[in-house]
């Protein structure tokens, strides 16, 4: 307690005793026990008041240790399932040594595609992924001392490359290398590129990586199959500083479907692992291209933001038009984009209405409503109203076309001075407005299409902010530029809009999380979370039938396919008890990153650890590692204290004897006649 604090309580008590020597002992006359009593009693109500107003406080401190951390990160992938016996070995020691026990709080996880809490070790995951490892164990931790103890091959075969991430200096690693560190003579197919899609009849790239580990000078022929027909090959040198070599060559297109792209080196002799010789990829060719033209009369980011979206798929074309462009350059268009329309725009909106072409509008604060008020019949809009910022908001109702995995979280808000927006016909929102917080009735995104022509408008300009935001999330554009895609699939599309939709790929990577996923709406098109989806799967190479229900997941339901053979699949999707069903057909690529590695990457782990302030070990030297842990004084248990300013008097408590005081008192004087 500070000693002003004391000298003030001192002062309370000398006011106090002179108050009520001036009150009882000064005015009063009669003497004896009575008065006595009554001011002991006036003492303690003005002391206790006095008691309250100087609030006295004192410091409490406590004392406690506090260990550091030592986590035990194991690598759940099937590229170390051989070696489960020693990892297991390796935890048990260390996990259940008495000397680490007293200096750390042990905890363990494993680690694949994933990172959870180690309850059991199957050694199946198909990815590696040891920078989420380190940054979820950094989150976790966060500023305490930690010692992570990382466990594996060093093989990462997604995420960020963990020799380049930057660690907070409070987590240390100390790798212990699990796995064959012995390098062997290897010749391999690193990486293959091309494009998903391609048209029918025109050339499409390949291009192909190979790289060869080895001392020697040796010429490998490098082939490329195309559905297991060979279309090119060539001859390549190797040696031990011209490791890596590139191909590249082009493939004519020569029929639509799922293209089967293979890339085959021939192997070493006495090559140890085969498997990374070959390596396959998919292409789709189709035999059309969506010619889609983007009409404005201004220039804005939103342009091209919107002609990179579109064409992602190389299906689509995107022509940036002038409204006041000939008549004859719009006749091959299969759907125009009407950005911020004026009264510049009349002969595209005549041409529109003749050849009754989908059309997306996208309006600002530039478009001329009154023009646009006139030239469509499914909205109209108030004009006059000031700019203002909207914010983008899912209607998980919408019934047309899957919008279940798109997310606006942290998109930007859209600029609009449109008014009240009175819809006509059959309309549907796919996004609302929110204005400050706030949901009003205005629609952001709406579209129609019951009869053979569809139209869509969009509210609000600025779109190009949602596509960069969504790579500051996400780290690529695919959230935002899928759902660019799906409404161009809806405008081109000539279907009426069904209650059930499935979404799923022609070609899933083995190594990937393989889903299909389907929404169903009821006869009000809200979306039905009581429906029972069953998928029947048949494998068109062995005829087994599977059928299996589909799990719902938030707004949509979901198919895990991930257990599945390689090989091709047919499958049907129905609504139990109702007539609707969707069918499809699949193929399951036989490729697991996993194998592609044959030896421990010892190299950048020793790096990690030199960044980290840590030491790398093999897993014949646990007992080397847990005696520089142990003796290690940089990770010694810390004494911590903390400070709680404390109140010496409990105001209730105090506020209670101070009524009891003055009530006794009352009481007393009114008995002995002194009031």
């Amino acid at each position: 307690m500070q000693t002003q604090t004391v000298l003030f309580i001192i002062l309370a008590v000398i006011v106090a005793l002179i108050l009520v020597l001036v009150q009882y002992y000064h005015r009063q006359k009669t003497k004896g026990k009575t008065i006595m009593v009554l001011s002991f009693l006036r003492f303690i109500s003005i002391f206790g008041v006095l008691l309250l107003l100087i609030n006295p406080k004192f410091i409490q401190n406590q004392y406690q240790i506090e260990k550091a951390n030592l986590v035990l990160l194991v690598d759940n992938s099937s590229s170390v399932k051989n070696e489960s016996n020693i990892i297991k070995k390796t935890l048990e020691e260390l996990g259940s040594s008495k000397e680490l026990k007293s200096k750390f709080n042990i905890s363990a996880y494993s680690f694949g595609e994933s990172f959870r809490a180690k309850d059991s070790l199957t050694f199946l995951e198909k990815n590696t992924n040891i920078t989420k490892a380190l940054r979820t164990t950094e989150d976790i931790y966060g500023r305490t001392t930690t010692v992570g103890v990382l466990l594996t091959d060093g093989n990462q075969t997604i995420g960020r490359d963990y020799e380049n991430i930057k660690l907070k200096k409070e987590l240390r690693v100390f790798p212990i290398c699990i796995g064959d560190t012995t390098v062997y003579e290897d010749v391999r197919v690193e990486q293959i590129n091309t494009n998903p899609y391609s048209f029918l009849n025109n050339k499409f790239p390949v291009e192909a990586v190979i790289n060869y580990d080895g001392n020697s000078n040796i010429n490998k022929t490098v082939s490329v199959f195309v559905d297991g027909k060979k279309e090119y090959q060539e001859k390549l040198y190797f040696s031990e500083k011209e490791n890596s070599k590139i191909i590249q060559t082009n493939v004519t297109a020569k029929s639509i479907g799922v293209k089967s792209i293979t890339i085959s080196v021939e192997t070493l002799k006495n090559e140890k692992n085969e498997f990374n010789n070959k390596k396959s990829a998919y292409i789709e060719v189709i035999d059309e291209t969506t010619k889609i033209g983007l009409v404005s009369s201004i220039l804005h980011p939103d342009i091209g933001a919107l002609k990179k979206s579109i064409e992602v798929n190389e299906q689509r074309q995107v022509f940036i038009i002038s409204p006041n462009t000939d008549k004859s350059s719009l006749e091959n268009i299969d759907v125009f984009i009407l950005y911020q329309p004026n009264s510049s725009f009349t002969q595209v909106y005549d041409f529109i209405s003749k050849k009754k072409v989908h059309t997306l509008t996208i309006s600002g604060i530039k478009t001329d409503w009154r023009f646009l008020n006139s030239v469509q019949r499914h909205i109209a809009i108030k004009n006059g109203y000031p700019i203002q910022d909207v914010l983008p908001k899912l209607n998980s109702s919408f019934s047309k076309f899957d919008v279940s995995e798109f997310s606006v979280n942290d998109y930007p808000p859209l600029e609009t001075n449109a008014g009240p927006i009175t819809l006509h016909g059959k309309m549907e929102s796919i996004l609302k407005m929110t204005i400050k917080g706030v949901d009003i009735d205005n629609p952001l995104l709406i579209v129609s299409g019951e009869t053979a022509r569809k139209d869509a408008y969009w509210f609000g300009e600025n779109i190009w902010k949602w596509r960069v935001q969504e790579y500051r999330n996400s780290k690529d554009f695919k959230n935002f530029d899928d759902f660019i895609a799906k409404i161009m699939v809806y405008l081109t599309s000539y279907k009426n809009k069904n209650r059930l939709n499935v979404d799923y790929k022609s070609v899933y990577q083995g190594s990937n999380n393989e889903k299909i996923t389907a929404t169903y709406f009821d006869e009000s098109f809200t979306f039905d979370s009581n429906a029972k989806i069953m998928a029947t799967i048949i494998n068109k190479e062995t005829g087994v039938k599977k059928e299996v229900p589909m799990l719902l997941v938030s707004n949509f339901f979901e198919l895990d396919i991930s257990n599945l053979t390689p090989g091709k699949y047919s499958f049907n999707i129905s609504v139990l008890d109702k007539s609707y069903s969707k069918s499809g057909f699949f193929s399951i690529t036989d490729f697991d990153v996993e194998k592609q590695f044959l030896s421990a990457n010892t190299k950048k782990l020793e790096r990690l650890a030199s960044k980290t302030n840590g030491r790398l070990f093999f897993s014949n030297k646990t007992t080397e590692l847990k005696k520089q842990l142990v003796e290690d004084n940089a990770l010694l248990p810390v004494q911590k204290k903390t400070e709680n300013i404390v109140p010496l008097v409990d105001f209730r408590i105090l506020l209670g004897i101070i009524a009891l005081a003055l009530t006794i008192e009352w009481f007393l004087r009114k008995y002995y006649g002194l009031i």
